[in-house]
């Protein structure tokens, strides 16, 4: 092979290179807004966390705010609430995981895995029906106590969770989930 021959192919093998390369860069800028558009906007991230303030929140009480488009149980439960929660065997569960993002994905649905703090007094829940994505009723369905106080029922199709929304009854096939959520003051809950 003669040396022009040589060069011949390292020319071609320079352009073939360069014009490979031009074309990623120009397939990968006509491609990033298609990708870049996918990612939340800004108001979106600005309700991915937000501060509740429970100071107002008696005992026995619950109020429900909006996070991420969906409605969220912030509950106070009564010492009895507390007790019957605890009570419950968690073979008699139809959905034994805790479904808290808050600990382990696999941990048991005990009422200590779904409280928020140690003393259980506090419940933060997605209030959305597992079954169907209807927002159950507080303070209803056969697991309340102290004569109808705790526990929820979601009327659409008859769904009873307790008062640690675990599911009892009813065609909902998990416990109502606990988003990320933590005190991060005596009176102020984060969520996110």
């Amino acid at each position: 092979m003669s040396n022009a021959e040589h060069h011949e192919g390292t020319r071609r093998d320079f352009l073939y290179y360069a014009t490979a390369g031009a074309g990623a860069v120009a397939t990968g800028a006509a491609v990033w807004p298609l990708v870049n558009q996918m990612n939340p906007s800004a108001d979106v991230l600005a309700l991915s966390s937000i501060r509740v303030d429970v100071s107002g929140v008696s005992e026995g009480s619950q109020i429900t705010v909006k996070w991420l488009g969906k409605p969220v149980f912030i509950r106070r439960r009564t010492e009895a609430e507390i007790a019957e929660a605890r009570s419950v065997d968690i073979s008699d569960l139809p959905d034994p995981i805790a479904r808290n993002a808050n600990i382990d994905g696999q941990a048991e649905a005990t009422d200590e895995n779904r409280a928020l703090d140690d003393t259980g007094e506090w419940l933060v829940q997605m209030g959305v029906c597992t079954h169907l994505g209807c927002v159950p009723l507080g303070n209803a369905g056969d697991y309340t106590v102290d004569g109808g106080v705790g526990g929820w029922f979601c009327p659409c199709h008859g769904s009873h969770y307790d008062t640690s929304g675990r599911i009892r009854r009813g065609p909902a096939p998990e416990n109502l989930p606990v988003p990320p959520a933590e005190f991060v003051d005596e009176t102020t809950i984060l969520l996110g």
